[in-house]
């Protein structure tokens, strides 16, 4: 608050008049609003999605001329993919939370039925060795980015329906379960980096659940076995493992593109080449537009352009576990949690491997890696999460109480237990005069339009002891007027 003093009058005393201070765009006066949640959202994975499309159409205009294709197609069809998206995620965002839930089991189902038939011969689609898309002509399905988002929502339905009565042994046997099942057909197509991110799922929904930690340590260490054991069976697997610990060990195949992505990453320094100088894009690092992105990122934008790209992630994250915190539903709870892990941790283990720090699992950068069917699918979550934000209790408070401008009413809608019930249509012959002001000579109506009860006239008795009209107006001598009573 600020004070400045006003006189009264010319020549009179002054007085102190408080002034409001001006709001603050920033800090936390901005980050306790109501809608904070939704606009990080939807700011943060719009900036990542523009900084994927320039990121592509300069990682892959080089090999599409090389390849005696327009320089410009790869990036147009990110573009027309991106549009797409932007599509689904209108969509997510006028989903109902009920009807989302209610369709989950079904949507597992049908997940499992497609998992089970791109494995069949004839309908799958096999590419580099693994069986794993459906061909629809015009792109390639991939029903694993798919079945990590029905898994979380159908997990965060059933633990939500066991909140309760839930113990240690009902929050795994229905999930752990399911995870089994899913991971199993994976393994068949094979593709490991899906069982990876499908585990990340389960422990985010573990983890909201209320899992006790030293549980963790015991799944940690199942995992660890299994994952021992399909390396053991698949030599392939092994030797990534071995690229990973040494990868100039073998600089011709193996550690082959590990080595050019830390070239990438070093060549770009602190300031990059330049936006379009890269030139590891010519041919000579595999996959630069989708797994290795952040690596043709590092060498044209340098570090501080990673650096962004890092906080932008850090933001998604802050924003999801924001919204699992102050949201009233435990369905919106589990799930916000689950989405967000997947999410940050496939972010998180895209770009380890590109930096050296993880083995390479061929998972893509979300938001920003070149792909079809995984950038729509990325897309439709944001908009779950910021529809998720939208049905915290302020937001829709806020939504009903303050006015809404023209966009904010075309992309998010108000939820249906923020719209005010309709009231009948009032009747000329409704508008009943209440008493006349005294002194004013105006009659107040009813804002609703109902007829008011008449009073009923008194008994005999009652009436006898009432006293007249004339008496009851008139107050006694020096006695104060109640507020709001009759003058």
């Amino acid at each position: 608050m600020s004070s400045t003093e006003a006189p009264l009058r010319p020549g009179g005393r002054t007085t102190r008049v408080e002034r409001p201070a001006p709001p603050r765009l920033v800090g936390p006066a901005w980050l306790d609003g109501p809608m904070t949640s939704c606009h990080l959202v939807l700011g943060a994975a719009g900036l990542l999605l523009a900084i994927g499309l320039v990121m592509v159409f300069s990682a892959s205009a080089i090999e599409a001329a090389l390849d005696d294709q327009p320089a410009w197609a790869p990036g147009v069809q990110q573009l027309i993919w991106a549009c797409i998206g932007v599509g689904a995620m209108l969509v997510a965002l006028r989903l109902p939370t009920g009807l989302v839930r209610r369709w989950s089991p079904i949507a597992l189902l049908v997940v499992v039925a497609m998992l089970l038939l791109v494995l069949v011969p004839g309908i799958g689609l096999k590419l580099n060795g693994a069986r794993q898309w459906f061909d629809l002509g015009f792109a390639n399905l991939q029903p694993s980015e798919i079945a990590k988002l029905v898994f979380a929502l159908w997990g965060a339905h059933v633990l939500a329906l066991r909140e309760r009565y839930l113990t240690t042994t009902s929050l795994l046997v229905p999930v752990l379960p399911v995870f089994g099942i899913l991971s199993l057909l994976l393994i068949a197509e094979p593709d490991f980096g899906a069982v990876v991110s499908l585990g990340l799922v389960l422990i985010g929904l573990l983890w909201a659940g209320g899992m006790p930690l030293r549980w963790f340590g015991i799944l940690i260490g199942v995992a660890a076995a299994g994952i021992a054991m399909m390396v053991w069976l698949a030599p392939y697997r092994m030797a990534r493992i071995t690229a990973f610990l040494d990868p100039f060990a073998d600089p011709a195949d193996g550690g082959f593109q590990a080595i050019r992505g830390m070239y990438a990453l070093a060549t770009g320094g602190l300031w990059g080449v330049g936006l379009g100088n890269s030139a590891m894009k010519w041919n000579l690092l595999p996959h630069a537009q989708s797994d290795y992105i952040f690596a043709i990122i590092g060498e044209e934008l340098g570090f501080l352009g990673c650096l962004v790209v890092v906080t932008l992630y850090g933001v998604l994250a802050y924003a999801g576990f924001r919204i699992a915190r102050r949201s009233a539903d435990r369905f919106v709870q589990l799930a916000s949690v689950a989405i967000t892990v997947w999410l940050i941790g496939q972010a998180a283990m895209n770009m380890g491997y590109v930096v050296g720090l993880l083995p390479v699992t061929g998972v893509q950068l979300p938001l920003i890696s070149a792909g079809g069917t995984s950038l729509v699918l990325t897309l439709f979550i944001v908009g779950l999460l910021a529809r998720f934000a939208r049905a915290e209790p302020a937001a829709i408070e806020s939504q009903r109480t303050h006015p809404r401008g023209r966009l904010s009413r075309l992309l998010l809608p108000v939820p249906a237990v923020a719209v005010d019930p309709v009231r009948p249509r009032r009747r000329p012959e409704d508008r009943v005069p209440a008493r006349s002001v005294a002194g004013g000579g105006r009659t107040v109506v009813h804002a609703t339009g109902a007829v008011p009860p008449r009073r009923q006239p008194p008994s005999g008795a009652a009436r006898r002891q009432s006293p007249p009209p004339a008496a009851r107006r008139q107050p006694a001598p020096g006695a104060a007027r109640r507020p709001g009573g009759p003058r």
